[in-house]
């Protein structure tokens, strides 16, 4: 067994194989204890060292803190934002997921205004809220995020539906107990600077997301085909690149979301299963866009007692797929 300290409180949690003893305390309040199992059946695995300046894993299936750095310490998030646009979609009682959405043109217009990740979404096209979903999660689509936030939020004037909207997002943190957590934007783009959590807070935000079996679906796949009906009648086939290089890179890898911003750095929420087991996790504030998958293998490596991120190749993107 491993004994961690959370707070005053020790966690008891199980790992397979031999991990020397340590003990070190890290910024943001969390204690992390590890002691030997009583038989060596593994080379030791040390608490891992990343780039980044923020980080936390946890425990899908309890919720129980394996890893943090600087966990309590609040950060800009960029489009990492987007895991609550579309968690607070799909939450809303009685959601129709094949509910068309017809693109406007002010959603493209703020992606230009912007110079935002997008879908590509085009003016008239209708396309289903799981279809969105996709567009938003996949290539990070700013886009995709408004035209969620317009159709689900209330009000006479977009205006006042994306704010409603912004509502029932920060509603979803307080509902989580989340006190280190403030949207100010739907998509990341913050134009207040109040667009802010936690390692801790997020990864939290994470496990509520990835409990949803669509959001699952959604934030798995490499890419996605989505057939839309143009203004004229005819049909559209979107492709979309996940721009999670971690998915096709690290065995066990499930999801979820980049997100790259000037005052937030490069960012990843991650998950991966293995051997039924499941570990959900953050990095905000990485060195580069890159080192932000090899912090999360890691992290990954060290709740699962394996070595991946040493030989991990990540997976390329193709040309012209959208970055974040």
């Amino acid at each position: 067994m491993h004994t961690r300290l959370f707070g005053a409180f020790p966690l008891k949690t199980s790992h397979k194989g031999l991990r020397r003893a340590a003990t070190v305390a890290l910024a943001g309040g969390l204690l992390l204890t590890a002691s030997p199992l009583a038989a060596p059946a593994q080379a030791a695995t040390p608490i891992p060292s990343i780039t980044a300046k923020g980080g936390f894993l946890l425990d899908q299936a309890d919720g129980k803190p394996v890893y943090g750095k600087a966990n309590s310490t609040r950060r800009q998030m960029a489009s990492t934002t987007k895991l609550v646009t579309a968690i607070t979609v799909l939450t809303i009682p009685g959601v129709d997921l094949n509910k068309k959405v017809t693109v406007k043109a002010e959603y493209r217009n703020y992606v230009a205004r912007e110079g935002a990740s997008t879908a590509d979404l085009r003016t008239g096209d209708k396309l289903t809220v799981r279809q969105l979903l996709s567009g938003l999660m996949l290539p990070s689509g700013c886009d995709a995020a408004y035209a969620l936030a317009d159709t689900f939020g209330t009000g006479t004037t977009t205006s006042a539906r994306t704010k409603s909207f912004i509502g029932k997002m920060n509603a979803k943190a307080k509902q989580l107990g989340l006190v280190n957590t403030k949207f100010d934007s739907f998509d990341g783009i913050s134009t207040t600077g109040n667009n802010y959590t936690t390692p801790w807070d997020l990864a939290k935000l994470a496990r509520h997301a990835m409990s949803s079996s669509v959001f699952r679906e959604v934030v798995k796949p490499t890419s996605y085909k989505a057939a839309a009906t143009t203004s004229t009648g005819g049909t559209r086939t979107y492709t979309w690149y996940n721009t999670n290089k971690l998915l096709g890179s690290y065995s066990g890898a499930i999801g979820v979301k980049t997100g790259t911003g000037t005052a937030a750095g490069p960012c990843l929420v991650f998950a991966a299963t293995r051997n039924g087991k499941t570990y959900t996790g953050v990095v905000l504030a990485s060195t580069t866009g890159d080192n932000r998958f090899t912090d999360a293998a890691k992290l990954l490596d060290f709740g699962f007692a394996s070595t991946t991120a040493r030989t991990m190749e990540l997976r390329s993107l193709p040309a012209g797929a959208q970055r974040d």
